[in-house]
């Protein structure tokens, strides 16, 4: 009886292939960001004071990293240089079977709100997380009115 040396189930492969199909045609967030244009991934939320923005992404160097503010837009930018042999290169004799990792020039855009102050940002990271924080305008913020 013939046996593979890679077994494999035909609905596990169907199903892989229908998710795939899927995340190639629906724009909807997973739980890697979108299907398309979706690195790095990234949570928005924000307190009374601040808009808090984190970037996952790991294995990053800062230097590649670029963040501007103008007129209510924030950038995230960059490159990912994948630690992989260059397939160019004919004389190493390394063979790849699986990359999954991205890799490349990206580029998000968020939105801000209004009273985002963008006289107060700051960016920092660590341990492959981009945490920006951008302060909310004074008088934007939230604040009790005493009654005479």
């Amino acid at each position: 009886m013939y046996r593979s040396l890679f077994p494999r189930d035909v609905l596990a492969e169907m199903d892989r292939l229908q998710r795939d199909l899927q995340q190639a045609l629906d724009p909807s967030p997973t739980i890697r960001g979108f299907a398309r244009h979706g690195y790095p991934a990234l949570n928005v939320g924000g307190t009374p004071k601040t808009i808090e923005i984190y970037a996952f992404a790991p294995g990053l160097d800062p230097a590649t990293l670029e963040v501007n503010l103008e007129r209510g837009l924030l950038t995230i930018a960059g490159e990912r240089k994948s630690p992989l042999p260059d397939k160019s290169d004919k004389s190493d004799k390394a063979t790849v079977h699986i990359n999954e990792r991205f890799e490349g020039r990206f580029r998000r855009v968020v939105t801000l709100p209004d009273d985002a102050d963008p006289d107060q940002v700051s960016a920092k990271l660590h341990d492959g997380v981009l945490h920006i924080t951008i302060q909310r305008r004074i008088s934007a913020q939230p604040r009790r009115i005493q009654i005479q």
